[in-house]
């Protein structure tokens, strides 16, 4: 891939209609500096930093309402399970589905994932089909379905990434047949910030008789879902990657997949009767949640979906793709330097990967860190990604909603310091 310049109908410098300074007025760790230097933190493709009102919310509820959640007939534990369950029913909202029933929680993506693939994918893929997914896929969207192929013998198709970072999607359909039981794509890629076009291929996978589990990890940060519009079948995404904690996060699938698959976890709260040898199963959304929940997680993500709300999940895409316009131009004047991902800024949402010749991914983003800059440096959990652009790692920036315009030319003025060391 060359180096990507100004791309064509990029986003204008004020597109964006927020107003960022009296945000970033909400995010206490913004005002820190670091190495001497005013923070500017461009890490948040690997987890977003929090505003006071999820803060206050999760320190609230452990100081007014803490106690453990269901059949506790006191009224601590009657608050609790109001709060849990009322996040509960925040998440169905942002997903536009009426059945808070079908909204599972988990720690995160991750385990969301997993729990697909141990609980519908044991019981419902065999030896010899066959699941598709890219070579886009963040690992957690990926070592799972190994996972699965080997206990079950079933087989793993790939669409191929192409050169400008999209996914070559006129190979799709030859992938799938009457074996594909599930398609598992990423809404929006981590390590090259493209947003994939869900609906286009859930109608294709939907035609062939199967099944679309769509990893949104990073498309549920930057933009509102609905989940019927998208046409997913299962859906997976995180609090911490949109302002809340870590560690919570969800999984939303059909209520009639969701009844047909068996529990992912055995223990307390999944169940409604124990004998010895055998137990049956807690109605919707229980049945898969085994063992006390985080529940501060869960009143802490509905504040930050609350956040997001009032903020405006259009107003923000807008923004970071704005930001992403303006690093994309500065990143083009910058000798040596390679960029990642479609040229057009409105095919991406808040990510600018990259490498620099002579200088290793890690030795960028230490010397940006001693100018208070936070990027991440690495694979990114996308090994395949990687590899099908020859290179062993990349530097990271990626922004929100309390990035602005003068911390991009920061970043772009520090690389400069990386090029006089290395040349």
């Amino acid at each position: 891939m060359e180096p990507v310049s100004s791309a064509p109908d990029a986003p204008a410098r004020d597109a964006s209609s927020l107003d960022v300074e009296r945000l970033r007025a909400d995010f206490p760790i913004l005002s820190e500096e670091v190495n001497g230097e005013p923070l500017v933190y461009l890490d948040n493709a690997a987890t977003s930093q929090k505003p006071r009102q999820v803060l206050e919310a999760i320190s609230g509820y452990y100081a007014s309402d803490n106690a453990n959640v269901h059949r506790g007939i006191h009224e601590l534990s009657r608050r609790a399970t109001d709060a849990f369950e009322g996040a509960r029913q925040r998440v169905a909202r942002f997903l536009g589905t009426e059945d808070p029933g079908e909204v599972i929680w988990t720690r995160g993506t991750t385990e969301a994932i997993n729990l697909v693939a141990s609980s519908w994918g044991g019981a419902n893929v065999g030896e010899g089909d066959e699941i598709v997914l890219s070579d886009m896929e963040h690992h957690s969207n990926l070592v799972p379905w190994q996972l699965l192929a080997a206990r079950t013998g079933a087989r793993l198709r790939f669409v191929e990434l192409a050169d400008d970072g999209t996914l070559a999607l006129e190979g799709l359909a030859e992938l799938l047949s009457e074996r594909t039981k599930l398609v598992a794509l990423t809404q929006v890629s981590n390590s090259l910030g493209t947003i994939n076009p869900i609906r286009e291929i859930a109608d294709q996978v939907h035609d062939a008789g199967a099944l679309l589990l769509v990893d949104g990890a990073q498309g549920a940060a930057h933009a509102p879902v609905d989940v019927a519009s998208l046409g997913a079948d299962f859906y997976a995404f995180s609090g911490h990657k949109m302002c809340g904690p870590t560690g919570i996060g969800a999984l939303w699938a059909r209520r009639e997949l969701l009844e047909a698959m068996p529990p992912y976890q055995g223990g307390g709260e999944m169940i409604s009767l124990v004998e010895r040898h055998a137990s049956t199963w807690a109605d919707l959304p229980h049945k898969f949640e085994a063992g006390t929940p985080n529940i501060a997680g869960a009143v802490g993500m509905a504040a930050a979906l609350d956040y997001l709300e009032g903020v405006g999940h259009h107003q923000i895409l807008r923004h970071e793709q704005a930001l992403v316009a303006h690093a994309m131009e500065r990143l083009s004047q910058v000798e040596g330097l390679r960029m990642f991902g479609p040229a057009d800024p409105t095919r991406r949402a808040g990510v600018v990967s990259f490498v620099m010749e002579e200088a290793h991914a890690h030795d960028i983003a230490t010397i940006l860190d001693s100018k208070g800059i936070a990027v991440r440096a690495g694979h990114h959990c996308t090994q395949l990604v990687m590899k099908r652009y020859g290179v062993p790692a990349t530097a990271r920036a990626s922004f929100y909603l309390y990035n602005t315009h003068e911390e991009v030319d920061r970043f772009a003025d520090a690389l400069g310091r990386v090029q006089s060391i290395f040349g």
